[in-house]
């Protein structure tokens, strides 16, 4: 079965049996795109730099703890947008080498957390490996899915696990909006643009 069927096959049985099940990260393809002895068509240094000019907003992405986690899970993330009108859908984008990944994907949900211009600081301790992302960070559960919901951002959107479909290197992950609302509408938010905050 290639990867669309497994993500496809995946979403099914979420839907058949009308709970948020866990739903298990799908295996790394072969991402060769290019033979050993041809160059590249774009250098990864080169794609990140140009790249890079394109400002976009910071969100944290949280979920519950899954059965036998000790707690919950969160990575900050650049690669959030809406997708959908009809049914409310969001996206995010997550490296296929994400620790954070299979607890979110086992967890079934997820809270969309964007966050506000003074939140520099929250953001980065998200973005780090192997530390207790949320100590000291204040936080309540999001209304349907239970995922932190922290606190003092502009939004946050609270999601069921939809689709999983592959992107080269990394995943795209489409949420179902259960919930959703805003903080302060009036304060400025979190960019990031050419490999810094703004």
């Amino acid at each position: 079965m290639g990867q669309a069927g497994m993500a496809e096959a995946a979403v099914r049985y979420l839907r058949s049996t009308g709970s948020a099940r866990p739903v298990e990260p799908l295996p790394r393809p072969d991402l060769r795109c290019v033979g050993e002895d041809e160059r590249a068509p774009v250098g990864p240094g080169e794609f990140r730099r140009v790249l890079g000019n394109f400002a976009t907003g910071v969100a944290v992405v949280t979920s519950p703890a899954a059965e036998g986690e000790s707690g919950p899970a969160g990575f900050a993330c650049q690669s959030f947008s809406s997708l959908s009108l009809d049914p409310p859908l969001v996206t995010f984008m997550v490296g296929r080498t994400s620790a954070t990944w299979p607890r979110i994907a086992r967890a079934g949900v997820f809270c969309v957390n964007v966050l506000a211009a003074h939140q520099g600081a929250l953001c980065r301790g998200f973005a780090v490996s192997g530390a207790d992302k949320f100590a000291g960070v204040a936080y309540d559960a999001a209304p349907c899915s239970g995922s932190p919901r922290l606190a003092d951002t502009l939004a946050w959107i609270d999601c069921t696990i939809h689709a999983v479909h592959t992107g080269g290197d990394h995943l795209i992950v489409v949420g179902r909006v259960d919930a959703l609302g805003t903080g302060d509408e009036d304060a400025a938010p979190l960019l990031f643009h050419k490999g810094r905050f703004l």
